[in-house]
């Protein structure tokens, strides 16, 4: 609906909501009314379905009847919550004037955004995943990426130069809420991400934005921070930052510094890896069949979360990595995993809560688990000074002990505080003498009222006189009207009711001035000091900051150990030499959620064994194989034990896979499309440090050109790329590669059949499998007893077929599609014949002879 905003047919109310509503045109405006936030025209029929809430009509304005949606005020939060779900920003817009002063409309504005990317409360917040903001610019044919977590002040800067890492580190961040410029073309890849807002260009205007940076750090230059010559990342941290200030309606001195990421730090997964390898994320929903579900024993949010950042980022910095296991170790073997365990479990989100702090929107509550939080560091820190580990006593350094925060918090606050500040009865007796003095004086008020009612009893005899008070009409004396000739003449009537009339005197409108002064000067005055403990607490936000990254690293270390003792895993040997040799091997995830026990199994790829053609009959574990190297190989470079006997890993520096068929329907493209497009990917951007895993490539077209493909890829990838490759397939014509050349070697997953069914082994053995055992596996999966009659006739006829060379040197009862056809003799007769040459007699004993040949 068009609303023109200035209308003097509109009513002053809906003139001034249309006036707030033309600086959020993208933002659900929520209009405060009393006790409800309010909803207007298309802006209730959009929250009104997705909160499903009523869709009302009230009144006319320009002479149009209104949509309504509203909400109570007090339960705004899960209504929110949904809305941001849905990737909806919200305009929180509060009255700021006095009704009973204002002249028309009670003065409103907006007090703040809450959109995606920028929320902090704790109640709108997933607790152990992270909510990133990202901002995106492109110029140069260059990719700039600034991401913060405005609830722990958490930024990172990266500058790339293509965009397949672009769209692998958007995948990697995952945001809440994606800022790009109005006059970008986006990648098909960006267009289907939810939390998408675009910003005018000349918020990403390159020295307006590097000035913002410089202002949020107070610096002459960015040279301390590595960006100095990253223009087009900083072109986007200045939309992120003006962005964040815009909805926050704050300054941000939580925002503390910045960080320079390098691919070349981390080992680099592209989307379809992560989704293939399942890291923390699974089509079910189901965090326990992903390996993040496995790995997460940690105790609190903020461990938690910096153990997704790990899983996502797998390190190569071997000495960050040796120090994570060293701490392992030592928490295992000087047994202190139990005791640091048990203190984590009285920590509390301070990350996030140090953040609310800095932007002034802390709650009491917040502030008991920051102080329980800081209880326990006198206690943690000794434990981890005393051991062998470095980076055990690296971490107990950052956790430093605040006594002073810690007796300001004990002294400050209630052992139970109300929710909300504004309901009072926050801060602690005893903490400031005017505060208890204006509440002395309210809790008297109730005493003082018994004494009253006796005086005036006695005074007046009448016995069933009562003095009262209530919110609407204050304190008053109550007297039947039965004894109305007794009332003296200095009492007022105030309220006539049915049988009864109210009354007040001077000496109780004096004392209710002084009360009810009492109660609002208490509240004014209780939110003042809380407003100075949030600035005093302020004040020593880095050491919180800091602090909070020790105890969420301590976690997940200390889960890492956790794990090692349970799952039984081991300690990886990291080198320098190339290759990549695993004994006994186990899939993390597949063995914790299997019924059966897990076969374990050997890897072992080298400069001289390059890659492995697997075969093997489906569901013969080919797949899980596969994602299990991949799996030890990432585990072991965030610095936690590995599901193996034993495993020695030398550089790798990607991860790519080529595992699974789906269409991209939304993206315009088919299964097969989807499958050339990662293995481009992979072809185009691997190099010899890399891990590849290719699952049946050439499966979505027809037979020749799928093998044509699976075969000139795999030796692109042996001669060319020379990575290390794990090659699964169906295609038994590809294992003569192994003899062709020396890096390719040939591995099976071995199965056995018993009468007509299939026994799976899930061992990985040397050389080609023997056959696929397509028909057992479909007579496994219930696919009709006829069909599969008919399939096994087919399949004779197909082997017997004399146009086909069965491969007989291997024994594989395969069709060998790249072998040399025989000629038929009949068709070798015909090629033969001269028919001018022919006599009509030799013409007839010619046709005998073909028909002969035939049957």
């Amino acid at each position: 609906m068009s609303i023109k905003q200035t209308s003097n047919q509109h009513t002053p109310m809906m003139q001034q909501y249309l006036r707030i509503k033309a600086d959020h045109p993208d933002t659900l405006v929520f209009y405060r009314m009393g006790d409800f936030y309010e909803l207007f025209f298309d802006d209730a029929k959009k929250a009104a379905q997705i909160l499903d809430i009523t869709l009302t009509q009230r009144g006319q304005s320009a002479g149009e009847p209104i949509p309504m949606a509203g909400i109570p005020y007090h339960a705004a939060e899960g209504y929110i919550a949904k809305l941001l779900r849905h990737s909806e920003s919200v305009a929180i817009c509060e009255q700021i004037g006095d009704p009973a002063t204002s002249k028309g409309p009670v003065d409103r504005k907006v007090v703040r955004i809450v959109t995606p990317g920028t929320v902090t409360d704790e109640a709108l917040l997933e607790d152990r995943k992270d909510n990133l903001l990202v901002a995106l610019h492109v110029a140069d044919s260059k990719f700039g990426i600034a991401a913060l977590d405005v609830t722990s002040g958490r930024f990172v800067l990266q500058q790339l130069d293509s965009a397949d890492t672009m769209l692998s580190e958007i995948e990697r961040l995952d945001p809440a809420e994606l800022l790009v410029s109005e006059d970008i073309a986006l990648l098909q890849a960006l267009k289907q991400r939810k939390g998408i807002c675009k910003r005018p260009p000349w918020h990403f205007e390159p020295d307006s934005a590097r000035q913002l940076v410089l202002n949020q750090f107070n610096t002459h230059d960015l040279s301390g921070f590595g960006c100095e010559n990253m223009p087009i990342a900083i072109a986007a941290a200045g939309c992120l930052l003006q962005y964040v200030k815009d909805t926050q309606q704050s300054a941000l001195p939580h925002i503390q510094g910045i960080r320079v990421e390098n691919n070349s730090e981390g080992i680099q997964l592209d989307a379809a890896s992560r989704r293939n390898l399942e890291l923390d994320t699974h089509p079910t929903g189901e965090l326990r069949y992903t390996l993040f579900g496995v790995l997460d024993k940690t105790v609190t949010a903020m461990g938690s979360r910096c153990l997704r950042r790990w899983i996502n980022r797998p390190l190569r910095d071997q000495a960050i990595l040796q120090n994570r296991y060293s701490a392992i170790e030592s928490l295992l073997s000087e047994r202190l995993l139990d005791a640091v365990r048990n203190q984590l479990n009285a920590v509390g989100d301070i990350e996030r809560i140090s953040s609310r702090i800095a932007l002034k929107s802390a709650r009491p509550r917040d502030l008991i688990v920051l102080r329980n939080t800081l209880a326990v560091l006198p206690t943690l820190q000794p434990l981890l000074s005393n051991t062998d580990s470095p980076e055990l006593m690296r971490l107990a350094k950052q956790l430093t002990e605040q006594p002073e925060l810690s007796e300001l918090l004990q002294r400050a606050i209630i052992d139970n505080p109300p929710v909300l500040i504004r309901d009072g009865g926050v801060i602690a007796p005893g903490y400031h003498a005017e505060l208890d003095e204006l509440r002395n004086l309210s809790r008297n008020a109730d005493q003082f009222l018994l004494d009253m009612e006796e005086r005036e009893k006695a005074a007046t005899g009448i016995s069933g006189l009562k003095v009262n008070y209530n919110r609407v009409h204050g304190y008053y004396i109550e007297v039947s009207r039965l004894h109305a000739e007794k009332v003296p003449a200095h009492y007022h009537r105030k309220q006539t009711l049915k049988g009864v009339e109210r009354y007040i005197t001077e000496e109780l409108k004096t004392f209710e001035d002084k009360v009810l002064s009492a109660k609002e000067k208490s509240l004014a005055f209780e939110k003042s000091l809380y407003d100075q403990l949030l600035n005093k607490l302020g004040e020593s936000l880095i050491d919180l900051q800091q602090c909070a990254q020790g105890l969420a690293e301590l976690d997940v270390l200390a889960a890492f150990a956790e794990r090692a003792e349970t799952l039984n895993l081991t300690r990886p040997q990291l080198t320098d030499k190339p290759g990549i040799d695993i004994e006994g091997g186990r899939h993390p995830v597949v063995e914790q959620v299997s019924d059966i026990p897990f076969v374990a199994n050997d890897l072992k790829l080298s400069p001289q064994r390059r890659m492995l053609i697997i075969t093997g009959p489906n569901m013969g574990g080919k797949s899980t194989y596969m994602r299990q190297a991949a799996l030890i190989v990432l585990i072991a470079h965030i610095g936690c034990y590995v599901p193996a006997k034993a495993a020695t890993i030398g550089p790798v520096d990607k991860i790519f896979t080529r595992i699974g068929a789906s269409d991209d329907l939304a993206g315009g493209r088919s299964t097969f499309m989807v499958e050339m497009s990662e293995t481009a990917n992979i072809l185009h951007n691997a190099t010899e440090q890399s891990l590849i895993l290719m699952d049946e490539i050439g499966r979505g077209t027809s037979t020749f050109d799928g093998l044509s493909l699976a075969w000139a890829c795999a030796d692109h990838l042996a001669k060319v790329t020379k990575a290390y490759t794990l090659f699964a397939t169906h295609y038994f014509e590809l294992t003569t590669l192994a003899d062709e050349q020396k890096p390719i070697h040939n591995v099976h997953l071995d199965a056995m059949e018993y009468g007509d069914k299939i026994v799976f082994l899930h061992a990985v053995k040397e050389g080609p499998a023997s056959q696929s055992y397509g028909l057992q596996v479909a007579s496994l999966a219930g696919v009709p007893a006829t069909v599969i009659d008919k399939a096994k006739l087919k399949l004779q006829h197909l082997e017997n077929n004399t146009y086909y060379q069965n491969q007989t040197e291997s024994g594989n009862q395969q069709l060998d599609l790249f072998a040399t056809q025989e000629c038929h003799p009949a068709v070798c007769l015909i090629e033969e014949l001269d028919p001018d040459n022919l006599s009509p007699r030799q013409a007839l004993d010619t046709l005998y002879r073909l028909k002969k040949m035939v049957e």
